[in-house]
């Protein structure tokens, strides 16, 4: 996790010298922002009146699942002037993988968030600038919704005190008995100890360094498609693992501008970074993912100056006054509770999605379904995409879902659909019927059915404040190669009662390790290995475990939680284009089928939230294109960049 998390590098580049942009510009993003689409979403959705003006607002429009995407879509559309759509949502809750446990539904009072799934933002902002001018859809929303956040406390970073490293069994740094390496990184600049890590640094460094540098002077120049283009070319087929050995490139070459060479690690020098990773989790588990993950991740500013939300609060952690927030309960359309907003942690993202008014209708998404008594369906279970004879899609569900002895099945008709469920859950819980081939391919059917799905495992508990406060022995971020893998600690202010403790943060093969346990025996295990730990270390030689709420510590396991049989969409070496191909549906099938792919399973940018956001928009695009509704800001279709695909 540790090895490059306080690494800033691409927000610190200005990329093309373009300070101010011509007319033909004004749609194009400007370095950090992701590779695929030169496109400047935030530009587009932060317009006064929003994307575009609706013109029919007849057209009826559905949207499955009531996560970041669904919210986002919902909230877009109806700034657009779109009245007729529905949200229908499986769970009695909205947010999807944005899980925020923060008290009890007993107590009003907000206590310390326990972030269960996404938990650190990039905004795309550049050095010396205000994390929400960036220019990321984050960053927008965050400023809208005035959402407080701050730097997240990152192992290695100089967002936390120190950070130790515990790698076999101490051994690491050649010590005469086993020792924890302890990493101060004040700074933001002073590399990792010992002479180990350090190597293991710099190789990292220079390579990321030499591409950031050729990436950002060329993003969005006129060569920046062929660029990427080439990039993908050469990297898509390599696993990350193979990147880490493959030789260093002695110098660029213009004439294969795709090709930046590899780290050039020993297998030695491979197993220590397999353990470290590049600074926004440790990557071991991700060794055998397409190496263009890890590429876009660290090079386009996915790991930069990542943000903590705090929620709609303010200094002390209070809620400001937001709608519903004092509310008992709030109900959908048809007189169903679902949990109510607290505006606390990354929830309050979704919670003002749906509750906050837009500037343009002067009401909020959750406002226009009260009033006309249907829009918002909770704890309903779509099973059924059925396409009709007049080319409207019928969507059949299971009403009252988790109720199976009152449940009802029930359908309605649509002129357009929005699916943003995760791609597993849309392959065992949807049937699609009676679309052509021409309306929806197997080539596209087969790519978001095999597509990977990593699996993730967190164990929060609360933490005492005198461990941040006083304790000066233990680091306040631990990384190992145990069983345990990551430990976080922050804090966010000072009036909740209690710190976090994220005692172990898995992924993939390293989280299905964790399976066997019950949550309970998985809690024990953990503190006793990280007490284990600490006392082997001769330069600790104390227990974290008195300063932890043991008894109160919340286990997440999101391969088995029924709403996403997962935590972010992968792809392995090999499946890039077959992801990309994903997110060209929209705008190659979506006019005639209806139907709109939308969100994270649609994407190459798994766990970042941004790019819920933007397949969101990118559907509303599509959608507000199909029904001639009149863009804002002279935008048109035609200023909508093509995801390219190899032939």
């Amino acid at each position: 996790m540790t090895i490059g998390s306080g690494y800033s590098y691409p927000s610190s580049v200005l990329g093309s010298h373009r300070t101010k942009r011509s007319a033909k510009d004004k749609w194009k993003a400007r370095f950090p922002n992701p590779p695929d689409l030169c496109f400047d979403y935030r530009a587009l959705v932060e317009q006064e009146n929003g994307i575009a003006k609706a013109t029919d607002l007849q057209h009826k429009i559905c949207i499955i699942g009531a996560g970041v995407t669904g919210l986002t879509a919902a909230r877009e559309l109806y700034r657009c002037g779109f009245t007729d759509i529905t949200l229908i949502e499986q769970a009695r809750r909205i947010g999807g993988r944005h899980l925020t446990i923060a008290g009890s539904a007993k107590s009003s009072k907000p206590h310390t968030p326990f972030e269960m799934g996404a938990m650190r933002m990039p905004f795309f902002n550049r050095a010396g600038e205000a994390a929400t001018e960036g220019r990321s859809l984050m960053a927008y929303y965050a400023k809208a919704f005035d959402l407080a956040h701050a730097d997240f406390a990152n192992p290695g970073s100089q967002w936390v005190s120190s950070t130790g490293i515990y790698l076999r069994e101490g051994s690491l740094g050649g010590g005469p008995s086993p020792h924890m390496l302890i990493w101060k990184n004040a700074d933001g600049q002073t590399p990792p100890p010992g002479a180990d890590l350090q190597r293991v640094y710099a190789k990292w460094k220079a390579f990321a360094d030499r591409m950031t540098r050729h990436v950002a002077n060329v993003y969005a120049s006129e060569a920046w498609e062929a660029m990427w283009a080439a990039i993908v070319e050469k990297y898509q087929g390599v696993s990350f693992r193979d990147l880490v050995r493959l030789p260093v490139l002695s110098a660029w070459d213009e004439h294969a501008p795709g090709d930046f060479g590899g780290m050039g690690m020993s297998p030695e020098e491979s197993a220590i970074f397999y353990a470290i990773g590049i600074g926004d989790g440790s990557w071991g588990a991700f060794y055998d993912v397409c190496s263009l993950y890890p590429l876009r991740t660290a090079i386009f500013g996915f790991s930069s100056r990542l943000q903590l939300i705090l929620g709609r609060v303010d200094a002390i952690g209070e809620p400001l006054d937001s709608p519903s927030l004092h509310d008992e309960a709030v109900f959908d359309s048809r007189g169903l509770s679902f949990e109510r907003p607290r505006y606390v942690g990354l929830a309050a993202l979704n919670e003002c999605l749906l509750f906050m008014r837009t500037e343009e209708t002067a009401k909020s998404f959750y406002e226009h379904c009260a009033e006309r008594g249907n829009g918002l369906l909770t704890d309903s279970s779509v099973t059924k995409l059925q396409k009709l004879p007049n080319q409207k899609i019928r969507v059949s569900y299971d009403w009252k879902h988790s109720q199976p002895e009152h449940a009802l099945e029930q359908f309605d008709d649509f002129d357009s659909v929005i699916m943003t469920l995760p791609s597993w859950l849309i392959e065992t819980r949807i049937r699609l019927e009676n679309f052509t081939e021409q309306m929806l391919p197997f080539a596209t059917i087969n790519a978001y059915k095999t597509a990977h799905w990593e699996t993730s495992c967190k164990v929060f508990a609360p933490l005492k404040k005198s461990f941040l406060s006083k304790n000066t022995n233990i680091p306040q971020a631990i990384v190992t190669d145990s069983f345990i893998h990551d430990v976080y600690t922050y804090r966010y202010n000072d009036n909740y009662s209690y710190d976090c403790i994220l005692l172990s943060y898995t992924w993939e093969d390293d989280a299905s390790k964790l399976a066997l346990f019950s949550d309970k025996e998985l809690v024990t295990r953990c503190a006793n290995e990280l007490d284990r730990i600490l006392m082997n270390s001769a330069n600790i030689q104390e227990k974290i475990s008195p300063y932890i709420g043991l008894d109160q510590a919340v286990v997440h396991r999101w391969m088995s939680d029924k709403n996403a049989l997962g935590c972010a969409k992968l792809y392995r070496p090999g499946t890039y284009y077959d992801a990309v191909s994903l997110m060209k549906y929209n705008r190659d099938f979506g006019h005639v089928s209806g139907l709109y792919f939308s969100g994270e399973s649609f994407s190459v940018d798994a766990g970042w939230t941004e790019p819920c956001f933007r397949g969101a928009v990118d559907a509303v695009i599509h959608i507000c294109s199909k029904t001639a509704a009149t863009f804002n800001g002279g935008f048109a279709l035609s200023d909508y960049p093509h995801y390219v695909v190899r032939s």
